[in-house]
């Protein structure tokens, strides 16, 4: 028995999106940590691996591993039945034929329930290698589908070349040639370093406040104290006293000003209560878009590979701000979205020649 429930029926359309162009039947394979599929295009050249883990659902249970054979155009119409924001659930008895499909509508009493046939196919899963790539590029999503588009408007091909200057995508066409060069940037991921540094600043913020709050009851009690002693005092040491009670108030101020500062500070660094309620549903907080290109070598790569194909990658940047380019000489190239639900990957074999 298989019942899982998505918060949005969105992360599905855009899924089918990606991938429809480049497989059309395709097994979704179900089991006790996620649906997975697996699925190579009709030429063989390039191959799409999609992952949605147990805990991006609302609601999941998957008795044993069940394997749903759809065909993925068939998918896409029943799913443009849902509105974006529908809650989405799929289910599925074991040796079922249909795979049933409800929408539950957020902002009203609207649910909507479809059966779809499901298919046999016999498909075999691919083992893929761990790799140790030589250069691994992290982008915004947005620019490498601009670059990509682009460039495919000049020629069939791309040459991405990895050096010490940058990521430079070039391509040469009958007409006219292009290329475009990305230079690393050393601030464009947030590194390990820095998110301890925001993790201490939160801790460092709640002993400022309970450090400043002891402080003021202290003060408060010194002058309550002092107040009582003043009036057994001539007018001179009532001078002294304003005197020492407007550097105290003057005190004060400086400590709450330098507390409200660290708290400015350490709220920045805060998650959004918007993040903190989507973990709290099941549901990952998204990724922020990076600013600029982190490219990691080990040493120089120089690849040619078929825009067409990136192009329908390129899609995949609906699910995910960022993308991660993994490249090594006679290895297919890896082209990684992550997103809150899981990870979808691509791997595309690199050209030889005039092939």
């Amino acid at each position: 028995m298989l019942e899982a429930q998505l918060n949005e029926a969105s992360v599905l359309k855009k899924i089918l999106d990606s991938i429809k162009e480049l497989v059309t039947d395709a097994n979704f394979e179900c089991n006790d940590e996620g649906i997975n599929l697996q699925a190579m295009d009709n030429s063989h050249v390039a191959l799409v691996s999609v992952l949605l883990e147990r805990k991006g659902f609302a609601d999941y249970r998957c008795d044993r591993p069940i394997p749903l054979g759809v065909n993925l155009n068939s998918l896409t119409k029943v799913l443009k039945c849902a509105k974006d924001d529908d809650m989405c659930t799929l289910k599925a008895s074991e040796e079922a034929d249909v795979l049933n499909l409800v929408y539950e509508s957020k902002s009203s009493d609207r649910i909507a329930e479809y059966d779809m046939k499901l298919m046999d196919i016999d498909s075999d899963q691919l083992g893929i290698p761990d790799t140790e790539y030589d250069a691994q590029v992290t982008m915004a999503s947005s620019e490498f589908a601009r670059i990509v588009r682009d460039l495919s408007q000049l020629g069939e091909s791309v040459r991405i070349e990895v050096s010490k200057e940058g990521i430079r995508f070039a391509s040469d066409g009958e007409s006219a040639n292009g290329s475009v060069l990305l230079k690393h940037s050393a601030d464009a991921l947030p590194g390990k370093d820095e998110e301890d540094e925001e993790k201490d600043s939160d801790d460092d913020e709640e002993e400022d406040e309970e450090t400043t709050k002891k402080e003021k009851k202290k003060t408060k009690v010194k002058k309550e104290k002092d107040a009582e002693d003043v009036d057994m005092e001539d007018g001179d040491d009532d001078k002294e006293y304003e005197e020492k009670e407007k550097g105290s108030d003057d005190e004060d101020e400086e400590e709450d000003s330098s507390s409200k500062k660290r708290k400015k500070k350490a709220s920045a660094s805060k998650p959004s209560k918007k993040a903190k309620k989507d973990k709290k549903k099941g549901k990952e907080p998204e990724e922020p878009e990076i600013k600029g290109v982190n490219i990691q070598m080990n040493a120089l790569v120089s690849l040619t590979f078929s825009l067409k194909y990136l192009v329908n990658f390129s899609k995949s940047s609906t699910l995910a701000k960022n993308v991660r380019l993994m490249m090594s000489s006679d290895v297919p190239l890896l082209v990684n979205y992550e997103f809150g639900q899981g990870h979808i990957r691509y791997y595309l074999a690199p050209k030889i020649g005039d092939d």
